[in-house]
């Protein structure tokens, strides 16, 4: 595209409509405001710049340019906007970009540039916002050159690589708003010249590695909104001034070492928000007024060592969101009214010292609660379980183990219709299993060991179809292992039933047949070919297996079913070979420029070009007639009307997107009006799951292997770039495709997915949708699905970079990769080295695997709240080897995009 000659042309704009090809513009004297952004624009910018005398913003943001930064930019005398940001700029910034004078506004973030930051940037200063990280890698520090910058407002130097001490001529930056430079390696103390900075609002410098103390002088800072300095190595008491800036909203120092107590009067303002002090060495106890005015929404205060009661106020503050308090030393009962907040989703309360009973609900409006994760774990808790724990309605993992809970389960157990895990062992809890158990249909995880219920185990547990875990043992059950749970539990892949009083033939079918017997040792009365207690057979008792006639019947229905298959596929192929059953024509529909047509499709559809088959189509290779690379997907039909959903979202989602790490949808042909073939960009080099696991494993080293992980960049753009959100719902390796240059990972086969219609929320589907071992537990479970899903899935393909092994087989019995890596490691980074795949030649250092794992095992959590977004995956992987062992929310300015999402 060559734009020129338009002389009184003074605004051109053409952002935002997918445009691709090169592009010059030249020859316009009058243009004053030209806008190129979000466009798929490639090649460079080397245009004749003085032939654009007037031109005041240029925003090339968002395209696919690769070449060097242009030169010819320091002509534009008049120029005071300039986004060259998220592109693919290579090699260094030009330090005659300081030349521009009347600049005001410079954003390079989000590109591959590399080098220092030049010293000349200084000299803009007239600047007013300066965006230059993300995704570029800059060598040495930040230059004290950029102190000169007195009128700028907004430096964001976040994830860029930048090494040594923040210079103290940050200090002069007065008219500075905000300050982002999180997520590089900056080290040293934090300088006491940013309290100059009094008009500062947002100051993001976590994930670093600042040391020493928080200098007083930051309490001059009171128009701070923000303030994030966690995963740093900060030590020292928390300075009082954090209880008195005014303004402030979200305080954020995880992963430090600061001691001492909270000050007393943090949140008193009323305007905190947002408070995680987690994984610190602070004492002492909570401070009584963090929710004066109901406005707390996040506390999180797990892993230090506070004691004392958790105030009464926080059973009050009805903003509450997500509170975890586990892992210290609290002690006294829980606040009345704490677990029935309206808005709480998560509470976590485990490994404390908490004592009384579980409170009841006293709010005799009795609504549903919002709780979906609640772990009360590892306490001394007392009393009887409440019958209004029915009002915890929409919860999905509740924690209650090792307690000392005493009296009956109450029927309103069955309340809990959406629960996944729940965890009652090791208590004292009577009486028998109530028979509601069974509505709670979503339960993949039951455990009521170690307690002393007694009498039969009911039926209606065969009800929870979904189960996988299910522990009994330990108890005073009596009676025989109802025979509905052998027939019905299809899932069901580790039980304990050992140490209680049953008795009987025990079910021979089903999962229960492939128990070991310890799972039922410890019932002398129960015998039968599981166990190990021998018993005489006796007429009547239950045997397994299929008569002779019905074999017989079964193998000829399966030849005739075999002869009707191949008579159908023959049919097909001659159907091929003419070009349509009816004589109908072939037609193409394009959803870019292409280069080939109908005939170039049918003439690739021949046995010597398949590359793949599936239970979708068979994969050809073809060529276009410029000599280019093609995939041919020519499909089966699904559905007997010739209507496939699947395939009508595969075209509805890939036909719409332009991404660099998806791959593309360039064609479909129709024969009839249905569509019987689609047309994708090739990529050479197959699927991820092919390399690691088809036998090319040992030449597909860590530097490659990281490569793949761009494919995150696929799946954060379907979710957070596009409306509606798209999940994909079939993440795994064999989905996740490489190209021919790079090797870089591309997300493929969007035929599963699915739009969230209603602000990104997690939906119920009619059935599971993706592959074994991929399947996040809640999707598993309850077929409820959102973002947090496809996150999961991403993790076990991690983890499966990292070992080489697939997610399913070779660990024992329903064991998979996650629980695998759980196990092999204790989840520490530090035993990494168990999983490391040996075929690994040239291991780099352990602290980037190391990093890969700590992002996986956030991917895999079991509990979907507590897994990250992919755009703060995408982020976390950009990070390189930084520590990243424990997740909470990540800075505002995170990124999935290749320069964020700052607009």
């Amino acid at each position: 595209m060559d734009i020129s000659g338009l002389d009184s042309l003074v605004n051109l704009s053409l952002a935002g409509n997918q445009l691709h090809g090169e592009i010059r513009v030249s020859n316009l004297p009058s243009l004053r405001y030209l806008n190129i952004s979000s466009n798929q624009f490639h090649g460079g910018l080397d245009w004749n710049y003085s032939s654009l005398p007037s031109l005041q913003v240029f925003d090339a943001y968002d395209n696919n340019f690769t070449a060097s930064l242009p030169l010819g930019v320091p002509d534009l005398r008049s120029i005071r906007y300039l986004d060259l940001g998220g592109n693919y700029f290579n090699g260094s910034i030009p330090a005659c970009y300081g030349s521009l004078a009347g600049l005001k506004y410079l954003s390079l973030d989000g590109n591959d540039l590399r080098g220092r930051i030049p010293s000349e940037l200084g000299n803009l200063t007239s600047l007013r916002r300066l965006y230059l990280g993300y995704y570029n890698v800059f060598d040495g520090g930040i230059p004290v050159e950029l102190g000169k910058l007195i009128h700028l407002a907004h430096l964001d130097l976040s994830s860029c690589g930048l090494g040594g001490r923040i210079p103290h001529q940050i200090g002069y930056l007065i008219n500075l708003d905000t300050l982002f430079l999180h997520t590089n390696r900056l080290s040293g103390p934090v300088p006491p010249s940013l309290g100059n900075l009094t008009r500062l609002v947002f100051l993001d410098l976590s994930n670093n590695e600042l040391t020493g103390e928080l200098p007083q002088q930051l309490a001059a800072l009171t128009e701070l909104s923000l303030l994030n300095l966690f995963m740093n190595r900060l030590h020292g008491p928390l300075p009082a001034f954090l209880a008195v800036l005014p303004n402030l909203d979200t305080l954020q120092l995880f992963v430090n070492n600061f001691t001492g107590g909270v000050p007393e009067k943090l949140g008193g303002s009323g305007h905190i928000r947002v408070l995680d002090l987690s994984s610190n060495e602070l004492t002492g106890t909570i401070p009584a007024n963090l929710c004066p005015s109901n406005g707390l929404q996040v506390l999180i205060l797990f892993r230090n060592f506070f004691f004392g009661p958790i105030p009464e106020s926080l059973g009050m503050c009805l903003s509450l969101t997500r509170v975890r308090l586990g892992q210290n030393s609290l002690n006294g009962s829980i606040p009345s009214g704490f677990l029935y907040l309206p808005q709480i989703n998560l509470l976590e309360l485990q490994d404390n010292h908490l004592s009384g009973p579980m409170p009841e609900n006293s709010n005799t409006s009795r609504r549903p609660t919002q709780l979906v994760h609640l772990n009360l774990s590892n306490n001394s808790l007392t009393g009887l379980l409440p019958s209004s724990i029915r009002s915890l309605s929409s919860i999905q993992t509740f924690l209650l183990g090792r307690n000392q809970l005493t009296g009956l389960i109450p029927r309103a157990i069955g309340s809990l219709s959406h629960a996944i895990k729940l965890d009652l062992s090791c208590n004292g809890l009577l009486g028998s299993i109530p028979p509601e158990i069974g509505n709670c249909t979503r339960l993949t995880y039951l455990d009521l060991s170690q307690n002393n219920l007694s009498g039969p185990i009911p039926p209606e547990i065969a009800g929870i179809g979904v189960l996988n875990y299910l522990n009994l043992s330990r108890n005073q059950l009596n009676g025989s292992i109802p025979r509905s749970v052998a027939a019905a539990m299809r899932s069901l892949t580790a039980a304990d039933f050992s140490f209680n009083d049953l008795s009987g033939w025990l079910p021979d079918s089903g999962e229960l047949a492939y128990l070991n017997a310890t799972s039922f040792s410890g019932n002398p009365k129960l015998c039968g070919p599981g166990s190990n207690n021998s018993c005489d057979y006796v007429a009547g008792a239950p045997r397994s297996g299929r008569s002779h006639g019905d074999f017989e019947l079964a193998l000829a229905l399966a030849l005739v079913l075999s002869c009707f298959a191949l008579a159908l596929a023959a049919a097909g192929r001659a159907r091929l070979q003419r070009g349509g059953s009816d004589g109908a024509t072939w037609r193409l529909a394009a959803f870019h420029q292409v280069d080939f047509g109908v005939s170039d499709v049918l003439e690739c559809m021949k046995e010597g070009n398949v590359v793949g088959r599936g239970g979708a189509g068979v994969l050809y290779r073809g060529r276009t007639r410029a000599n280019g690379d093609i995939a041919v997907k020519r499909l089966v039909r699904l559905g007997s009307n010739g209507h496939d959903r699947r395939l009508d979202a595969e075209i509805q989602t890939l036909g719409s997107i332009r991404h660099r790490n998806i791959v593309p949808l360039l064609a479909v042909c129709y024969i009839s009006g249905k569509t019987n073939a689609l047309v994708y960009g090739y990529m050479s080099n197959g699927s991820l799951g092919e390399l690691l696991h088809g036998g090319g494993g040992e030449r597909f080293g860590w530097r490659r292997r990281y490569r793949i992980v761009a494919a995150a960049r696929g799946l954060c753009h379907l979710h957070h770039d596009r409306s509606p959100m798209t999940v994909h719902r079939d993440v795994k390796s064999k989905n996740i495709l490489l190209d021919a240059a790079n090797i870089e990972g591309h997300v493929a086969d969007l035929g599963r997915a699915k739009f969230l219609l209603h602000g990104g929320g997690s939906e119920c589907m009619s059935a599971t949708a993706g592959s074994h071992g991929y399947i996040a537990p809640e999707y598993a479970c309850a077929l409820k699905v959102d973002e947090k899903s496809d996150v999961y899935s991403f993790g076990v393909v991690l983890l499966e970079l990292i070992s080489g092994r697939l997610p399913v087989g070779g660990f024992g019995d329903g064991v998979d990769i996650v629980q695998w890596v759980k196990r092999a490691t204790s989840c520490s980074g530090d035993n990494v080295g168990h999983i490391v795949d040996l075929r690994i030649c040239r291991m780099p250092t352990m602290g980037e695997v190391m990093h890969v794992f700590s992002v996986a095992m956030l991917c895999v959590q079991e509990n979907g709240v507590e897994r990250p977004t992919m755009r703060e995956v995408v982020q976390m992987l950009s990070e390189g080897e930084q520590r990243t062992n424990l997740y909470s929310p990540l800075s505002s300015s995170s990124s999935c995009r290749r320069a964020g999402q700052r607009r």
